[in-house]
């Protein structure tokens, strides 16, 4: 696949492609492609309130998957988007393998570009352990979901576990073509007058600056892996400016995840690009690739 730029607007922060487009100023021109909403088989409400909050550097949200199922995505919303405009990628999300993989065969048979897993979903057969979490049943997920499509197989990791390398190397051997990393960290946010957890899940995903550390350090290691594969990696996690953007493309990725700052800055892409054509030009380089995987650790 060929990105117009190399910004990727992740999934869950642009609805299913229609939300950043009624943003006065904002052009396609940007964006080198848009994540769907996760998409589950069947239609979901998702969880109780409060489902979003903010935190210092950051947000935590529970969103619950909500979500109008697989075939109201490919029969109604995929016919509204312009596909000459950018690439977009739809997001399966599942609770069995047998769910990922249906999902999967649906989208194989749209015009969506490219299918992206989210194996952050509770497996609900193997007593509720993410299947993102355990290199075995990422890899299952992964055999599945290959089974069911030729299209382009994007893995999204998760920052939740031991060794995401391994995990990682799994995937790569059950057929993935490409990972986004990372998926957000699990976090807590407390009502001190209530003594109760504010988020209606009592736990979410937090995103934002504050996981960018973190975020940039497994981008690292997958690509330590992914390399010796010519695997490409979309690094996400807490990216606001060309800076942010910058590290993530010298630590391994090959295109950047833009999330949370959308919610504050619409418009943040054109500055992003702008920034990291300016980087490039100063430092004499003649495009990003010569920046991926370029760090130099310490001795």
């Amino acid at each position: 696949m060929s990105f117009n730029t190399p910004l990727v607007l992740l999934s869950g922060c642009v609805g299913f492609g229609e939300e950043y487009t009624r943003v006065e100023g904002f052009s396609n021109k940007d964006v080198g492609a848009v994540c769907l909403k996760g998409t589950t088989l069947e239609k979901r409400l998702g969880n109780q309130p409060h489902r979003v909050i903010e935190t210092p550097s950051g947000m935590i949200n529970a969103i619950g998957l909500q979500n109008p199922g697989t075939k109201a995505v490919i029969n109604d919303i995929l016919p509204t988007l312009d596909f000459s405009e950018t690439k977009f990628i739809a997001n399966v999300s599942g609770s069995t393998v047998e769910e990922y993989e249906e999902v999967t065969r649906l989208f194989d048979e749209s015009p969506i570009d490219a299918i992206e897993i989210n194996i952050s979903c509770p497996n609900v057969k193997e007593g509720g352990v993410a299947f993102g979490n355990n290199p075995d049943m990422s890899g299952r997920v992964v055999e599945a979901c290959r089974r069911a499509t030729d299209k382009p197989l994007i893995t999204k990791l998760s920052p939740n576990q031991t060794d995401i390398a391994e995990n990682a190397r799994r995937c790569i051997e059950a057929g993935t073509d490409g990972f986004a990393v990372i998926n957000t960290l699990m976090g807590m946010a407390i009502d001190i007058e209530t003594r109760k957890p504010i988020i209606g899940n009592n736990q979410g995903g937090l995103s934002g600056p504050a996981i960018k550390p973190v975020a940039l350090l497994k981008v690292h290691q997958v690509h330590q892996v992914a390399k010796a594969h010519n695997i490409p990696i979309i690094g996400q996690g807490g990216i606001c400016t060309a800076k942010d953007a910058i590290e993530f493309l010298i630590a391994g990725a090959t295109a950047i995840g833009i999330g949370t700052a959308l919610f504050y800055d619409p418009l943040v892409c054109k500055k992003i690009n702008s920034g990291i054509s300016s980087y490039l030009q100063d430092h004499d380089l003649p495009n990003i690739t010569s920046l991926i995987g370029s760090l130099t650790l310490n001795n």
